[in-house]
């Protein structure tokens, strides 16, 4: 791993069950995470997914791109756009630095609206590197 290599982009359908599961499973049951119409009430055009699953999201992405022994060691985000359902959430990344088994990836996920998400990922890889 080299700095300014690019991991291979994922593509993440954003589903209702996506946004309400990634929810429940993060105990956040704020209503405009599973309830379409209040969130319009509030002023959303629909549900959304929460900070908590995007997070999960993007240390699936680096531990799919670098393998299960990939451990990390600090995810630092910050979400834009909203991923609403119906859309395509697509993970880019690309190596900023790399210090002994340590790499720094920074990490963008856009959806049809936008960035929604940019930030970076500190990983510590086994020995021998990326698989």
């Amino acid at each position: 791993m080299r700095v300014g290599d690019a991991l291979p982009p994922l593509e993440i359908e954003v589903t209702r069950t996506l946004i309400v599961a990634g929810a429940i499973a993060s105990r956040d049951y704020q209503d405009v995470h599973h309830d379409a119409e209040l969130a319009r009430q509030k002023g959303s055009p629909d549900i959304f997914m929460n900070i908590l699953t995007t997070n999960g999201l993007v240390g699936r992405y680096i531990t799919d791109c670098l393998g299960p022994d990939a451990v990390l060691r600090k995810v630092a985000i910050r979400l834009g756009a909203p991923n609403y359902p119906g859309d395509t959430m697509v993970l880019t990344g690309s190596v900023e630095e790399v210090a002994g088994d340590t790499a720094t990836v920074r990490v963008v996920g856009a959806n049809g609206i936008g960035r929604h998400v940019t930030g970076t990922v500190t990983v510590t890889l086994p020995p021998g590197g990326a698989r």
